[in-house]
Order: structure tokens, then C-alpha cells, then sequence
């Protein structure tokens, strides 16, 4: 291979001493930069902070918080910290079953809708890709996603390699594919009544329908007991982007306004769950932290180079594959993102030119890894991450649900952006988030999501708007909505 398996980067080349000089400075400043954020205490808020909270969310709060004290919310939240994270587990089998269902990198057999499922299992479809599936983790080469999968399965106890691995590895396959089948009828069914509980609020009111463009907000905590995934695209950085230039708009953002932003779960790119947009021919990768930069200078509302991007994730991947793209970085090497757009399902034409111009102030045009012959109507680019822009990207290991950073004022972050995370929590745990990102924010600072979160009336936080960014395509109307929650 020509090209590093992990990010599509040259292979390396002998450096001057000056250039050896050069680059001991740049990753000494990116160290320093990044012991900043790691030298901020990272707390569980104190009981007494969060008392607000236990009294207006009493009647959702768990059992072992009744009659709560300070012991026993210590006791809670760490509790509560580790099956949080435990979480990320069942996510992670979740995507290995995304990667069964849709994954072209191991096998040649046709891809299955999960609509489908029982058509391609009738077929020997479905049986096939188990096998082709189970042979590519026995022997996954340079394949990181056959890699994770293999130390996944290891982790439950699974060695493909074994007499029986290859039948066991198998089975167990199968019985998360029919889980997530589960699941999905559960999920469909939460939200219908979600969906009917709004119509009949709606019909409720004097108008006879909705008068709060913001109820596209409200998403009942949809995902509240599924595993956390780290699914991401290029979908919530447009709507961000629309966002950023709404603020801008209604003057809520200035000029040049923004030095520190905060990015909470920016995903990586393992495989989707929708077949849409779901590829494994290029190598993992994240793309909020450096869409976000991107947007922000776009926009006026953020200087290159004076720009400071916090990641907080409780994803030890994420936080080690950003923490190796700041490796290469301080080598100067940047870092590759592939943006893939299927041209046979029409997108309107404002993400058409937000796709066209992603990365244009964080990067160059490099060539695209070229897909595979089962993506006829795949049209691609990529962009190479300036290295200066990943080492302005700093990870910082932090449960936004139970955890906060003690910033002194001056370190505050001026936005934070927050896309599909809090679907899957309850309101209680989103209403803990709400405060622990109003204690990281500057008074006047702003969090972005697309949930709906309760603020209590002692917050500080209050929802002052939403940006309503439509995806209308021939025959089909759909919306996404962002809220404004500003620190007051």
C-alpha cells in the first residue's frame, strides 16, 4: 500500500533538521494546548448544584435518588457514570450488525435492507454474509473495522479461530441481528404514541394545531435504554452549519465572535445503520469537530487560527483516534476525510453546495478513495485536514450527563454542539446535562442540539429559539430542527 491504513495519508519521508526542529516546536504546542484542557478538574456536580434539578424532575427520578442526600447522590452518579458508559458496549454490537447487514469490504453478496431481512434469509443471503463476515474477522489483514470486530467478539468471549469459533462467533452474530430486529419494533411503537401524544396536544390547543416550531424538538427520549452509538455524517453538520448563519442572522452571533467551542460525541464513521448512507470502503473517521471549525470560519464568525475546538466523548475510540490524528498532525501530515453522496437519492440544493464547499477552509481537495463497483452511483470527494486545524481539535474524556470541567470563566466555552445525543437519555439525565453544559458555557454562550431539554426554573439555561432546516427532495418533505439554549 502507497497510502497509511489508518487515514489515507502518504508514507513518510526523511526531515531536514530544521524540519525535525519544526515539528518538536509544533507538537510541544499542541501538548500545551492540550494539557490545558486535560489540567481542568473534572467534576460530578456537588449535591447541593444539583438540587434544583432532584426537585423539579421528581417525579422522574430514579429510585435509588428518593429522599436524596449527599451520599446517596454520590453514590447515584458514579454508579450511574459506569452504566452509562456500559452502554457503549451494546452500541458497539449494534454496529457490528450494521456492518453485517451493509458492509461491502468483506464480502461480494448484495446488501439487506433490514425490510428485507426475511426475503435475504430465504435467499441464503443473510447466511452467506455471516460466513464472509466470521472469515474476514478470522483473518481481517488491515481492515480496522474487521480488527475492532475481532477484539469485540474476543471481549464476549468469541475466537473465530477456535474448532468451534467460526459456529459460535456466528450464532452470536445472528442473535444481535434479531435483537436490533426487537428493538426497532419497540422503537417504532415509542414513537407513534410519542407521535400521537404531540397531535392530541396539538388538537388541544386554541388554534387547533402547533404553534411552536420548536416541538421538532421533542423526541421523547426515543433511544433512552438502546446502546449508544457512534454513527455520524455529513446531515447534522449542514443543519449546524444553517444554524451558525440563523444565530448570525438574529445577531445572537457576532463577527469573529467565537475563540472556544466544544463538540460533545462527535461520532465515528464505523458504518451506519441507515443502508443510505452506511460505507466501510474508507477508514473510520470523525467529522463534526472539523465540519464545526470549517462552519465557523465560513461564516465570519470564527478566525482561522484562533480557534479552539474541546471534544468531550466517553468513547475511548474516539478519544484515541483524534488523539492519533494529533500525532501525525505535530508531524505535520493532515488528516483525510471521505465524503461519499449516492446522486440516485436526491438531496435539496442547499446540502448539494454545503457538500461541494465542506472543508474548503480547513483543507485541500485530495483524491477520493475510489468505491467499490457495487456503488455505481456514488459520487465522491475528499478533503485533507490542515494539520494546524487538528491540533486546534483537543479530546477530553467527560460524561456530559454527570460530569462537567471546571473552567474558570476566561476558558468557558462561547458554543457547544451537542447532534443526537440526548435522544438517548431520559429527561431526568437530560436535564443534568442541560446544567452541566450551562456550568462550561460564558454568561451570553449558546448549546446547540437537536432534543429539546428540560430547564427548571432556577436554570440558567433557557431555550431562546430553534432553527428549522427543511430536506424537502422530489416527494418528500422532511425537517430537522436545532435549539438555541443560551446561558443567561
Amino acid at each position: 500500500m502507497t497510502r497509511d491504513a489508518l487515514n489515507n495519508r502518504p508514507p513518510n519521508r526523511p526531515q531536514s533538521p530544521a524540519g525535525i526542529l519544526c515539528g518538536l516546536f509544533t507538537a510541544a504546542v499542541a501538548l500545551s494546548a492540550t494539557l490545558g484542557l486535560f489540567a481542568a478538574e473534572r467534576d460530578f456536580p456537588s449535591f447541593e448544584s444539583v438540587k434544583p434539578v432532584l426537585e423539579t424532575q421528581r417525579e422522574h427520578l430514579p429510585a435509588g435518588l428518593g429522599n436524596a442526600n449527599e451520599g446517596r447522590w454520590l453514590a447515584w452518579s458514579r454508579r450511574e457514570d459506569k452504566v452509562i458508559r456500559a452502554r457503549l458496549d451494546q452500541g458497539d454490537l449494534d454496529s457490528a450488525v450494521n456492518l453485517l447487514l451493509y458492509g461491502t469490504s468483506f464480502t461480494s453478496q448484495p446488501r439487506i435492507r433490514m425490510e428485507a431481512l426475511t426475503e435475504a434469509s430465504r435467499a441464503g443471503i443473510l447466511r452467506a454474509r455471516v460466513d464472509d463476515l466470521v472469515a474476514g474477522v478470522r483473518n481481517p489483514g488491515s481492515n480496522q473495522r474487521l480488527i475492532f470486530l475481532r477484539q469485540l467478539l474476543q471481549k464476549h468471549g468469541f475466537e473465530a479461530d477456535s474448532p468451534d469459533g467460526a459456529k459460535q462467533t456466528g450464532v452470536f452474530l445472528l442473535d444481535n441481528l434479531l435483537r436490533i430486529v426487537k428493538e426497532r419494533k419497540v422503537l417504532a411503537e415509542r414513537a407513534a404514541n410519542a407521535a400521537k401524544g404531540a397531535a392530541q396536544r396539538d388538537a388541544a390547543r386554541p388554534s387547533g394545531g402547533s404553534s411552536d416550531p420548536a416541538s421538532l424538538l421533542d423526541r421523547a427520549s426515543l433511544f433512552r435504554d438502546r446502546g449508544l452509538s457512534l454513527d455520524t455524517g455529513v446531515f447534522p453538520d449542514f443543519v449546524i452549519e444553517q444554524t451558525l448563519r440563523d444565530l448570525k442572522n438574529h445577531g445572537l452571533l457576532r463577527e469573529g465572535q467565537v475563540a472556544r467551542v466544544a463538540v460533545i460525541g462527535p461520532g465515528l464513521d464505523f458504518i451506519d445503520k441507515n443502508e443510505d448512507s452506511a460505507y466501510d470502503y474508507y477508514p473510520p473517521q470523525t467529522l463534526q469537530p472539523f465540519a464545526l471549525y470549517d462552519s465557523l470560519v465560513r461564516l465570519g464568525l470564527a478566525k482561522a487560527g484562533s480557534l479552539s475546538v474541546s471534544i468531550l466523548d466517553i468513547s475511548t475510540r474516539v478519544i484515541e483516534h483524534i488523539g492519533r490524528a494529533r500525532e501525525r498532525a505535530a508531524n505535520h501530515e493532515g488528516y483525510a476525510i471521505q465524503l461519499p453522496r449516492d446522486i440516485a437519492r436526491p438531496w435539496p440544493p442547499d446540502l448539494i453546495a454545503y457538500w461541494k464547499s465542506l472543508g474548503d477552509r480547513v483543507g485541500k481537495p485530495i483524491a477520493p478513495i475510489h468505491p467499490p463497483d457495487i456503488f455505481p452511483g456514488l459520487e465522491t470527494r475528499a478533503v485533507e485536514i490542515r494539520p494546524d486545524v487538528v491540533l486546534a481539535c483537543k479530546p477530553a474524556d467527560l460524561d456530559i450527563i454527570l460530569q462537567r470541567l471546571n473552567l474558570p470563566p476566561p476558558e468557558r466555552f462561547d458554543l457547544i454542539v451537542a447532534t443526537n445525543i440526548f435522544v438517548y437519555y431520559d429527561a431526568f439525565e437530560q436535564a443534568l446535562a442541560l446544567e452541566n453544559a450551562g456550568a462550561m458555557l460564558k454568561t451570553g454562550g449558546l448549546l446547540l442540539t437537536n432534543d429539546r431539554l428540560p430547564a427548571g426554573p432556577a436554570s440558567a439555561m433557557r431555550l431562546e429559539g430553534a432553527t428549522i432546516v427543511p430536506f424537502d427532495s422530489p416527494g418528500v418533505a422532511t425537517h430537522e430542527a436545532v435549539g438555541w439554549y443560551e446561558k443567561q
